[in-house]
């Protein structure tokens, strides 16, 4: 092979190897910003045929109902408590800040943050549905199995089982 052949095939595969390792770096990079969907009963039961659980430290997004008689804010402080309900499943979401202005119990959420252990979500931020006549797919599928009130023994005050 003379000199000319074989400084293109160098600088040819020198190419190939630098795109790998750019393409591998935004891949890595991307995946640390990838936040996945979860109902409450997803995460507490596992998502898909493999039931694949989030683990703790993920990044995710969760959506449900805020179940009533639930959210717990600190007097001195804008955090706040709160614990989500599909038909099948209740979590907690702790947030600190600015609720947004239709966020009220038995209204629908999405929480974005990190799932810590004992499947408690750190809120970063918090949408409230905007449109009654709205629901995200996942929830609106949950909810089919009991729409008006979570399980798990839930009863609200006042009520008698």
């Amino acid at each position: 092979m003379n000199t000319r052949r074989r400084n293109r095939l160098t600088v040819i595969v020198a190419l190939l190897v630098g795109l790998g390792i750019a393409t591998s770096l935004v891949m890595y990079a991307l995946r640390s910003n990838i936040d996945l969907f979860y109902t409450p009963s997803e995460i507490l039961y596992g998502k898909g045929e493999q039931h694949q659980k989030p683990e703790p430290g993920q990044r995710l997004r969760v959506g449900g109902m805020v179940m009533p008689g639930s959210v717990k804010r600190d007097p001195n402080t804008l955090a706040v408590s709160f614990k989500l309900y599909d038909g099948n499943g209740i979590i907690s979401v702790s947030y600190v800040g600015i609720l947004p202005d239709l966020f009220r119990e038995g209204q629908g959420i999405v929480a974005q943050g990190v799932l810590e252990p004992g499947n408690l979500v750190n809120a970063k931020e918090v949408l409230a549905k905007h449109d009654e006549n709205y629901t995200p797919p996942e929830i609106k599928n949950a909810m089919k199995v009991n729409p008006n009130e979570p399980q798990d023994g839930y009863h609200p005050a006042g009520s008698q089982s």
